[in-house]
């Protein structure tokens, strides 16, 4: 077989398995089987390239796999799982830096005209505000810049004229009279839009955020591909692309708000004073030893895990809780909402690391129902995603936001550490409730002292 129709071969394959991969990743079940799938197409995606007639030197292919091996392995390997958000930001950096990388190098190559140079343009645009706007997602969530928004009067107005100017840089390069500073100008100012696009977004945006700048990174990546000519590339990247921007619109729908209020709104700056007044209401509290007495006289327990949970790195010690419920017949469900931590399936991550079973794992629109029915629901860590004024509270930012209806169950029983409001800065009713008790401390310790407690219980 030529190297030719081996590479075209290759293309192929891979094509097929990337989407059979974005297929099985749609469930916890076939998860596994998707990643393999991936990386098995991404395999013969990289090995095809290689044959392909274009390439006449593999020395500076071999320097950028062993810097891109000495870079990637560490992060793979030394990365927490609770820094999984964080290293998905990354990925899409290095991604899209790449995508802009090539159009550059293509732009002052070969000089390409018409559909081309247009295909040029817009992977070049996308590929730089993508790179700096994930590196500055990643600077959030691993609070290296301040995690709440960064405003100041005017700003959308100087954002979007900017991206303006950008647009209009590289419509005069498509245009073919551009004179030499009109491409590297294009290429600033669309590195210094990314900059812009993140900073006045909050830290609990950053699931919607990162969906989103994963489209983004696909996008750049399909116009690379028309610039190059390359199927693989553009089958790869608009199934990037698409299925980036439907989790995006979902993750929208998740917090009842729309893609503008997510990039243009500034949500999350705290309400003063709401601190203040949250430690002047009356709560009731508990200690470990209460709580593990009524969690062995429960019949059904729902976990409600949050961004808390991954902070504290609580889920090896809720797995131990668990398997201690269990064994007292005990029925234990977990109930994930869809916008749960920093990143799309942030806590099916962290479940799945500490083994426990999909078959607990619950979307909202599944377990809901189950609250009314349970005897106690445990929410660690979470916050805006169990607050009742979601429902009723007009003036509240998240009204009409979907919830988890922990509320409704028998007993509610909150670990946090305080009574600070979450990300969009409001007092949480359900703290206040008769129905609750809070469980002050760190998770991964508090959890630690019931599981030791429990078999005291008789």
């Amino acid at each position: 077989m030529s190297p030719q129709a081996f590479w075209q071969i290759s293309y192929l394959i891979a094509a097929i398995l990337i989407t059979l991969s974005i297929k099985w990743l749609n469930s916890p079940t076939t998860a596994r089987r998707g990643v393999r799938a991936g990386q098995i197409g991404m395999l013969f995606a990289v090995v095809g390239t290689l044959l392909r007639h274009e390439v006449v030197s593999y020395e500076w292919i071999v320097v950028g796999m062993v810097v891109g091996s000495a870079i990637g392995a560490p992060l793979a390997f030394l990365m927490p799982m609770t820094a999984v958000p964080q290293l998905t930001a990354l990925s899409h950096a290095f991604g899209a830096l790449a995508a802009a990388l090539v159009g550059t190098a293509e732009y002052y190559q070969h000089q390409p005209h018409g559909f081309r140079m247009f295909a040029l343009v817009v992977e070049t645009l996308l590929g730089y505000l993508t790179f700096t706007a994930s590196v500055m997602a990643f600077a959030k969530l691993q609070e290296l810049v301040p995690t709440r928004p960064v405003t100041y009067r005017g700003q959308n107005v100087v954002n979007l004229s900017l991206l303006g100017i950008a647009v209009a840089l590289g419509a005069w390069t498509i245009e073919g009279s551009a004179p030499g500073w009109a491409f590297p100008a294009f290429s600033l100012l669309a590195l210094l839009f990314g900059v812009l696009l993140i900073i006045p977004i909050g830290g609990g945006d950053m699931p919607t955020v990162i969906a989103l700048l994963n489209s983004y990174a696909g996008m750049a990546a399909a116009a690379m591909g028309f610039a190059l000519n390359n199927k693989l590339l553009i089958i790869a990247g608009a199934l990037n692309a698409a299925s980036g921007f439907i989790l995006s619109v979902l993750m929208c729908k998740a917090m009842n708000r729309s893609f503008t209020n997510v990039l243009f709104g500034a949500f999350g700056q705290a309400q003063e004073g709401s601190t203040t007044a949250a430690q002047q209401r009356p709560v009731r509290s508990a200690s470990p030893e209460d709580a593990a007495a009524i969690l062995a006289a429960a019949r059904k327990v729902i976990v409600v895990p949050g961004y808390g949970m991954a902070v504290a790195q609580a889920q090896h010690k809720i797995r131990e809780l668990t398997d201690q419920l269990v064994k007292r017949g005990v029925d234990v469900q977990f109930a994930i909402h869809p916008v749960a931590g920093r990143m799309p399936g942030h806590m099916n991550v962290l479940l799945a690391e500490a083994d426990i079973s999909y078959e607990r794992l619950h979307e909202m629109e599944e377990i809901n129902s189950e609250f009314s029915e349970a005897d106690v629901a445990l929410v660690i860590g979470a916050n805006d995603v169990v607050n009742p004024a979601a429902r009723h509270d007009t003036s509240s930012p998240i009204y009409g936001m979907p919830i988890l209806d922990v509320d409704k169950a028998q007993t509610v029983m909150v670990i946090k550490r305080s009574l600070n409001p979450g990300f969009a800065g409001i007092d949480n009713e359900l703290y206040y409730s008769d129905r609750t008790l809070m469980l002050f401390g760190d998770a991964k310790q508090f959890v630690a002292e019931i599981v030791k407690q429990l078999p005291k219980v008789a």
